[in-house]
Parts: C-alpha cells; sequence; structure tokens
C-alpha cells in the first residue's frame, strides 16, 4: 500500500526543507513541492492561474501514485483551506493509500524569525511576513494533524512525523488518516 503524506502550512514554517529530508529518509519515495507549480514570472494568481496550478499537481500526484517505483509521495503546499485539502484528496486515487494530513505549526514569533532570516537571504520578501503570520491560526481549525515545530529543527520534525504516521515500522499508521470529505470536487471525478 502507497503512503501519501500531505503537508501544509503558511509559508515559511519548513514544509519544503521537511519534506527534502523526508524523501532522503523514506524508502522508494518521491517529494513535489506545490509551490514548483506556481513558479512563473511573473507571478500572476486569478481564477485561470488557480485551476492550472490544481490541475498539475493532481495530474503529478496521480502518476505518482500509480508508479510502482513509489511507496511514498510526499506533497508539501500552504493548504490553509480545508476545501484545498478536499479538492485535492477528491481528485486522485486513493483505493491503495494511506493518507496522511499533516499541519507544520510554530508561534508568530518563530515564525516572524525565520521569515525574516529569509528576507535578509533574499529568498523572500518583506511583504511575506504579515502574509503567513495572518494565515497561521488557519490552520488549527483544518481536519488534519497539527505538528508544532516552533523548537524543531526540519530534522527533528521529519523524525516526529515519522514516529507520528508509523513510518519507521511498514504497515504501522499512527497518524491521522483521513479519506476526502465528499465535496463537489469529488463528484466532478
Amino acid at each position: 500500500m502507497k503512503r501519501l503524506f500531505l503537508i501544509g502550512g503558511t509559508m515559511g514554517v519548513g514544509k519544503t526543507t521537511v519534506g527534502q529530508i523526508l524523501k532522503k529518509r523514506l524508502p522508494d519515495c518521491v517529494f513535489l513541492d506545490g509551490d514548483w507549480c506556481w513558479e512563473m514570472d511573473p507571478f500572476q494568481v486569478n481564477g485561470e492561474t488557480k485551476q492550472m496550478v490544481m490541475e498539475n499537481i493532481c495530474f503529478l500526484l496521480k502518476n505518482f501514485i500509480r508508479c510502482s517505483a513509489y511507496k511514498n509521495i510526499v506533497f508539501c503546499w500552504v493548504m490553509h483551506e480545508q476545501t484545498i485539502i478536499d479538492e485535492i484528496l477528491g481528485k486522485l486515487p486513493l483505493e491503495d493509500c494511506q493518507v496522511f494530513l499533516i499541519s507544520l505549526l510554530c508561534t508568530p514569533e518563530e515564525l516572524e524569525r525565520r521569515l525574516q532570516k529569509d528576507v535578509s537571504d533574499g529568498i523572500r520578501r518583506e511583504d511575506v511576513i504579515h502574509r503567513s503570520r495572518e494565515r497561521l491560526p488557519l490552520y488549527r481549525a483544518l481536519h488534519t494533524l497539527p505538528v508544532d515545530v516552533t523548537e524543531l529543527t526540519p530534522e527533528e520534525t521529519a523524525a516526529r512525523i515519522e514516529r507520528l504516521c508509523g513510518a519507521e515500522e511498514s504497515g504501522r499508521v499512527g497518524c491521522e488518516q483521513r479519506q476526502p470529505e465528499p465535496s463537489a470536487a469529488a463528484t466532478e471525478r
């Protein structure tokens, strides 16, 4: 059985770094960062580009699920609304998948510290700090397993996810495992 890890969290919380670590730690693993599907210039967010990005993400995830070379699929993206998670899950062939839904959280002060470092390093713009802090509380309302990373290194976070989801022992599941709620996305298949 395949394992699909959906890791959400606000900008700067550490999703990409943790995903890259999990890719190396989990056997037969592939990693997709949803932001790679937004890598465009000029960066435009509108109905058309949102739909295109969602379709691209689901296309890639479907192919990873169907590919016999991979047992573990790690996907990270902002996913700050339950409808985003449900739409993704509703478009995937999950019959032979265990799905683990995780949200990375931290204190607003730690988030600002991390983002300020990214701004100083030229990785992000200053305006991301306010937007990211605003979204932080949204992750507590989701149907996901919250993982507080305030005092964790990325390596410790990856190890905690492995333990919580039973990824260290084949066949054991200890993480929030969930099938999508019936939604418009599920009925459009």
